[in-house]
This record gives structure tokens, sequence and C-alpha cells, in this order.
């Protein structure tokens, strides 16, 4: 059950993270960099939504580029990976799927309008730590073959 959320509830807001980009999240390859980069900004523009006066229309536009752009940097990097032969390419594919399914289900409830606030938190929470965790250890496996390959 989700539970509503008004658009200007100070609890709502404080549960968006802003994330700040670092030369610690740097796969090595320049191209996902500036895809993870694109999708910070994204993450941090629903923060910046809640605030906005007309909110709702903010976030709701934010939410689908959000969903879209994390479905297009899925697909260049699985692109990139299978150009490249890379190894662990099927179980990169399978992260990416597992995440998508989380997505969708969230995206169907965001069109039905159940609390859609609190999914908007919740999918910019779950992509935002995702999104950490993934860069961290699985790109950088990825980051360092391709390198290892004259690809930057």
């Amino acid at each position: 059950e989700i539970k509503e959320c008004d658009w200007s509830s100070d609890v709502c807001s404080s549960d968006l993270i802003h994330l700040e980009w670092n030369e610690d999240y740097d796969v090595g390859i320049e191209a996902m960099n500036n895809h993870h980069k694109k999708l910070f900004a994204i993450i941090n523009e629903l923060h910046s939504g809640i605030s906005s006066d007309s909110a709702k229309n903010v976030l709701q536009k934010t939410f689908l580029e959000l969903i879209d752009y994390t479905k297009y940097h899925f697909k260049a990097e699985e692109n990139l990976m299978a150009a490249h032969n890379y190894p662990e390419l099927s179980y990169h594919k399978m992260e990416h799927k597992k995440l998508i399914i989380q997505i969708d289900e969230l995206q169907q409830q965001f069109d039905e309008e159940k609390g859609q606030l609190i999914i908007i938190i919740k999918i910019q929470n779950i992509i935002s730590d995702w999104l950490l965790h993934h860069m961290m250890e699985t790109d950088k496996k990825y980051g360092q073959f391709l390198n290892d390959k004259g690809i930057f």
C-alpha cells in the first residue's frame, strides 16, 4: 500500500537524495561517464522539483525522463559491451533487467495515480542507490576491460 503524500510535505521532500558526481564514480569510459552524470542531473531535478511552484507537473515530466534515460543508458552500455565481447555481458544485462522490472512496476503505479509523490521518491531512491553501487562495482569492471582494449 502506497500512502498519499502532500506535495509540499517536508517529510516527503527530505526523502529525496541529492547526488554529486566525483571522480570515484569514473568508470573509465567517457561516454558512459557522461550518461551517469546525466542520470545524476535528472535525479537531482526530482529533488529540485519538490520546491517548485508547479511541483507536480515538474516531477511528472522529470520522473518520465529518468525512466526513459535509464533505459536508453542501459541499452547503450549493453551495445558497447556486446561490440567488444565483454565476458560478463549476460550478468550485466540481468542486473539491468531486474531494475527495469522494478521501474516498470512503479511506473504502472504512478500511471494509476497511486501516491504519485511517494512513487517518485521510491524510484529516485532505488535508481540512486542502484546506480551508485552498480557504477562502483559492476561498471568499473567493464571500464577496465574496455580500457585494456584501448577504449576510453
